[in-house]
């Protein structure tokens, strides 16, 4: 087991509905494919006070804001106090905690975004999650296919670890600030509370409480 991708590693189950999806698997990635499943179960303990069902397989807190321009797509909770703005596009497999921000015309798909997540201007999220507090810049996308269709592996150092997924975006850690225009490759994994500057091209692991500047350099927050 490689420790530092693990899902203890990178999150506080506290803030996500997620919880017990995440809590049975190793690494977080591993939880992706049962996510529309699951979201279909969770919604049976939704309160049916609490939320609303404005389309087939769409589930809205009551005092979540949603733009009429937003799409919604099938097997999606977006929770308490979040808000979706103009144009945003969330398509199927997607779980959004309490007071999260997806902006005007980010795109979102098979995703957990945990509490308090914002995603505010022209982001795509495929295939990853979010972690607590996690914040993607303007224009930062997370990469979901690699150019050779090949599956992913995920890479920590030397060791590498297949995932046998096509489809694989990064697993963003808790507290995470990511750059304007930056893009997360395929199978990126940013430890808890990390920074990455704007404009970077990020692969492979950061470590928790690191700063990765445009160049590639990682160097530990002082």
């Amino acid at each position: 087991m490689l420790q530092p991708l693990t899902v203890s590693a990178l999150y506080s189950l506290c803030h996500t509905a997620a919880a017990p999806l995440l809590s049975r698997v190793t690494y977080p990635w591993e939880a992706l494919d049962e996510l529309e499943g699951f979201i279909v179960s969770l919604v049976r303990e939704l309160p049916a006070e609490e939320y609303r069902s404005p389309a087939a397989g769409v589930w809205v807190h009551v005092t979540a804001r949603v733009s009429p321009t937003a799409y919604l797509g099938q097997n999606c909770i977006i929770g308490a106090d979040t808000e979706v703005r103009h144009g945003a596009y969330i398509r199927g497999g997607v779980l959004v905690g309490k007071g999260a921000v997806i902006g005007n015309s980010t795109e979102v798909k098979n995703a957990i975004l945990f509490d308090g997540v914002q995603v505010p201007h022209y982001n795509y999220v495929g295939d990853s999650i979010l972690g607590y507090k996690a914040h993607l810049g303007a224009g930062a996308v997370t990469s979901n296919v690699k150019s050779d269709r090949t599956a992913v592996a995920v890479r920590l150092g030397d060791a590498v670890l297949p995932t046998e997924r096509r489809k694989l975006g990064a697993m963003v850690g808790d507290h995470v600030e990511v750059g304007c225009n930056s893009v997360l490759n395929p199978g990126t994994i940013i430890g808890r509370g990390s920074r990455v500057y704007p404009l970077s091209c990020v692969r492979g692991y950061v470590p928790p409480q690191s700063i990765h500047k445009n160049d590639g350099q990682i160097v530990k927050i002082r």
